[in-house]
């Protein structure tokens, strides 16, 4: 009697168990639709998708490694759309090697293809004041900036990742 009590048992409880699994995806489903774009890379981390180290997509890309502040790890990239959006803790500005500054938003978001980030939300440089940068494109040995103007640099100065400098206002 006790062997069919701890079977049925068991059954019952690995049942319930499957459910209450069940109940909890949908559950992570469901916040996920619902709660903002910079909580949904720690949803995803539940949900068990993995996503590259930032500086490791970028370069997928053909885009420098350091083109953003060091600490900023969380992205998404909506495969579809080819939309990419940055988080960053602060804002904060880098300066590069070749005495270039760019100033980075909290949310940096732009479209992203092979070589290229356009339409460019959340970032500037200064050029004689600060400009918005609206587009990234990389060749060979260059990064160009569009930025009111077109801003050519080389890529080297962009190759290692950088912590960012806090500022008040970006």
């Amino acid at each position: 009697m006790d062997q069919i009590m701890g079977k049925m048992g068991g059954y019952w409880f690995s049942h319930k168990a499957g459910k209450e699994m069940n109940s909890v995806g949908d559950d992570i489903n469901s916040i996920s639709s619902s709660i903002g774009d910079g909580a949904k890379w720690m949803v995803n981390k539940i949900k068990g998708k993995m996503q590259k180290p930032l500086p490791e997509f970028l370069k997928e890309y053909g885009l420098p490694i350091g083109l953003f502040p060091q600490d900023a790890t969380n992205y998404e990239f909506n495969e579809e759309t080819k939309k990419l959006t940055v988080y960053i803790a602060s804002a904060c500005e880098i300066g590069y090697k070749d005495s270039s500054v760019l100033r980075f938003s909290t949310c940096v978001t732009g479209y992203l293809e092979k070589g290229k980030l356009s339409d460019i939300d959340g970032l500037k440089t200064k050029i004689l004041i600060w400009t918005k940068v609206t587009a990234v494109r990389t060749e060979a040995t260059k990064v160009h900036f569009a930025a009111g103007m077109n801003k050519t640099r080389n890529r080297d100065a962009y190759e290692v990742a950088r912590d960012g400098v806090g500022i008040d206002k970006f």
